[in-house]
């Protein structure tokens, strides 16, 4: 399988994922998939140039839909990151599936906004992502929140039984 690691993230990439986890889960290219981030040059110009000796790629969900079977039927290793976890639910809802080998979705940084409750560190959803977890679990993912490889995390299992 070529997706070898898939992880939301709402700062989508930055020097952490780089440093930390492209070292310890070595892969040939990053897909980045946001539709704001995506529409902005300026700012995914900032997200190329945060990484060196590795390929990105910068879609909006609806390019990601159209791209990634091609980019799973190759013999190269790819991570995938979303911004959000509704942005990888709509990519399920396509017919694509985002399965690694290990079938784990890693969340990071999901940063507290109006309407949303704290699940972590440095985590809080809102009920629409609440429910794209839900359904990301009910496909088989196991969702696992986790800042860095070697830090503790807990399951989305977990997490939910804080949200009301």
């Amino acid at each position: 399988m070529s997706i070898s690691f898939v992880r939301i993230d709402d700062r989508v990439i930055h020097g952490q994922l780089v440093t930390r986890w492209a070292k310890e889960l070595p892969c040939d290219g990053i897909v980045a998939i946001d539709d704001a981030v995506a529409a902005d040059p300026l700012l995914s110009s900032v997200m190329k140039g945060a990484v060196q000796d590795i390929k990105v790629w910068l879609f909006d969900t609806q390019t990601a839909i159209e791209k990634l079977p091609k980019i799973i039927a190759s013999e190269k290793r790819y991570f995938v990151i979303g911004k959000s976890p509704v942005t990888l639910k709509r990519i399920e809802e396509a017919g694509i599936s985002l399965q690694n080998g290990n079938r784990k979705i890693n969340v990071g940084p999901m940063s507290a906004r109006a309407g949303t409750t704290t699940i972590g560190p440095n985590q809080a959803v809102t009920q629409q992502e609440a429910a794209a977890f839900d359904f990301l679990s009910q496909q088989g993912h196991q969702v696992e929140f986790r800042l860095v490889p070697d830090a503790s995390c807990y399951s989305w299992q977990d997490a939910r039984q804080k949200i009301k």
